[in-house]
């Protein structure tokens, strides 16, 4: 497996339904995924989860966008080639007239390439705390983390695409 990096002017975006199941994808999307619309089309956008990505770090996200609040993170993604690509994702609720969430839509573009390393040593700790005690473990972990920093977890992950 290689890693794919994106272009600097890459905007790959999609939308899902309340359930995570793909309702619109962009031609990046397409292009870094290496799938056809009709094959990722209603399928759970996990279809393109790299085995490497904590699950501590969707639960928090879905925590997050099922209150409506907008939520930043970095993202391994696995095309259907095997190959992987890192993305800087913003995932924001859409909303109808009563203030409903409709949807999900998100935005992801190249991460700044500094914080990847930095990452990738998060993810295998939150990896290896997930293994001992699930998925509560890796949030406490992530939280403790984030709090160390005397920040918001969406200020921690954009300063690190910001400054580093």
């Amino acid at each position: 497996m290689k890693e794919i990096v994106l272009a600097d002017d890459t905007l790959i975006t999609s939308k899902t339904d309340l359930k995570g199941d793909i309702i619109y994808a962009n031609a990046d999307f397409l292009k870094y995924a290496g799938y056809k619309m009709d094959e990722i089309l209603y399928k759970p956008h996990n279809i393109v989860r790299h085995e490497d990505m904590p699950k501590t770090v969707f639960k928090c996200l879905w925590d997050y966008i099922v209150e409506g609040n907008e939520i930043f993170a970095f993202v391994k993604n696995k095309a259907k080639s095997g190959d992987y690509y890192w993305v800087f994702a913003n995932i924001t609720a859409s909303f109808d007239e009563k203030r409903n969430i409709i949807n999900y839509y998100s935005v992801r573009r190249k991460p700044n390439p500094k914080a990847i390393p930095i990452i990738e040593s998060v993810y295998k700790t939150l990896l290896e705390k997930e293994r001992e005690g699930g998925i509560k473990e890796g949030v406490k972990t992530l939280m403790e983390l984030v709090g160390s920093y005397k920040m918001t977890y969406n200020q921690l992950i954009f300063d690190l695409q910001e400054n580093n």
